[in-house]
């Protein structure tokens, strides 16, 4: 997108560097996550973000999210620059980004139903009646494919049941911006087509934007509009699904590409030709 939107999220240059250790003299030792990344993400689009474990896209993902605050560089929410990280302004941000994690069961409370969980969301960040916000509840269940489990304890539901659990909590507070973060990576692949099937519906349903990061390029090809590859902290390229797949500039996102497992013999030869053509 060659300008800014006006709905969504401008991230400008993030940098985020964490103290590795001290030294006798001198300034302390310091690892860069991530180096200079910038990029947009307009309403009700899907920006996909891969690379390989360590690559600093989750990393990224804390700092769009509001979790972390990035050492420079700035990200603005709806034409509003981010407050700092624990201010009045924040929590009432934080409300309009949310976020889907890898593993549903380190998020929830064991002792809770998923309707007290659903409902905990809202009534700590809305000025509910018991009654709404048992109604509002309720219908985001039944909105995942989960309106007649309720009831239920989290390790009375399967790994995918639990995943469409915590997304629900996520959305009952209508964001506009969810960032799944290796969200369906822990899950059975049959599984995780139905959890991409839910965010696509999802997105279109609600007007959602998603950052969707994952080192599983098959699934980001599925589920994005425009994908960014990182790698060491960069964020290397980032441009339009279609093209990015069958068209990469760079060398490290050939390389990605050719791991992914190939369906047919032909889809094998035209990648191995993509991939010789820009080597």
């Amino acid at each position: 997108m060659n300008a800014s939107p006006t709905k969504g999220l401008v991230a400008r240059n993030l940098v985020q560097t964490y103290a590795t250790g001290r030294r006798l003299f001198g300034p302390a030792e310091t690892f860069r996550a991530v180096d200079g990344a910038s990029f947009e993400i307009a309403e009700g689009e899907t920006l996909g973000i891969v690379g390989e474990s360590g690559s600093g896209k989750s990393t990224l993902g804390r700092m769009v999210a509001g979790i972390e605050a990035p050492t420079s560089g700035s990200i603005s929410f709806w034409g509003e620059t981010y407050a700092p990280v624990g201010s009045a302004a924040w929590r009432r941000q934080r409300r309009q980004v949310q976020v889907v994690f890898q593993n549903p069961a380190a998020v929830v409370d064991p002792r809770w139903t998923i309707h007290a969980q659903v409902r905990e969301a809202l009534t700590t960040h809305e000025n509910l009646s018991r009654s709404e916000a048992d109604d509002r509840a309720q219908d985001m269940l039944a909105l995942v494919g989960l309106g007649n489990m309720g009831q239920r304890l989290p390790h009375q539901l399967s790994g995918g049941q639990l995943q469409r659990a915590v997304i629900a909590r996520a959305l009952v507070l209508h964001p506009r911006l969810v960032i799944c973060d290796e969200a369906v990576s822990a899950l059975d692949v049959s599984v995780q087509a139905q959890i991409v099937n839910l965010l696509l519906e999802l997105r279109e349903r609600l007007k959602l934007s998603l950052m969707f990061i994952s080192h599983d390029l098959s699934v980001v090809r599925h589920i994005s509009h425009r994908v960014g590859v990182m790698h060491a902290g960069r964020l290397l390229e980032i441009g339009d699904a279609r093209t990015l797949f069958a068209a990469p500039r760079h060398d490290y996102t050939r390389r990605l590409l050719a791991a992914i497992p190939a369906d047919t013999p032909r889809q094998r030869r035209q990648r191995d030709l993509t991939t010789f053509a820009g080597s």
